[in-house]
């Protein structure tokens, strides 16, 4: 377990190195030196892109000429035919049954 552990950390470390290294930070890979606050002015951050504009909203698309939409001149239902509506649908379901 002891062997298992001390292998861990020993692959860790070489993958940290391996990242600095891969990163260009070679100083700190080879010498163990780190940058510090007051080394951190010398370098500007560099500016972030203004975003590109947000897309406008695409304009509705004219309705198809097959749908028609519903008008207040469509007659009114009344019970009795709605009564024979739920008739034949009663019987559609006695049929399959």
């Amino acid at each position: 377990m002891l062997e298992i552990v001390l292998f861990c950390v020993i692959l860790v470390a070489a993958g940290y190195w391996a990242t600095m290294f891969v990163m260009g930070r070679r100083d700190d890979v080879i010498h163990g030196k780190f940058v510090h606050a007051e080394e951190e002015g010398d370098l500007a951050p560099a500016a972030m892109p203004a975003p590109p504009p947000f897309p406008k909203r695409p304009v509705k698309a004219v309705q198809p000429s097959s749908v028609q939409p519903a008008t207040a001149e469509a007659k009114p239902v009344n019970s009795a035919a709605l009564e024979s509506l739920l008739a034949a649908i009663q019987q559609d379901l006695k049929s399959v049954a």
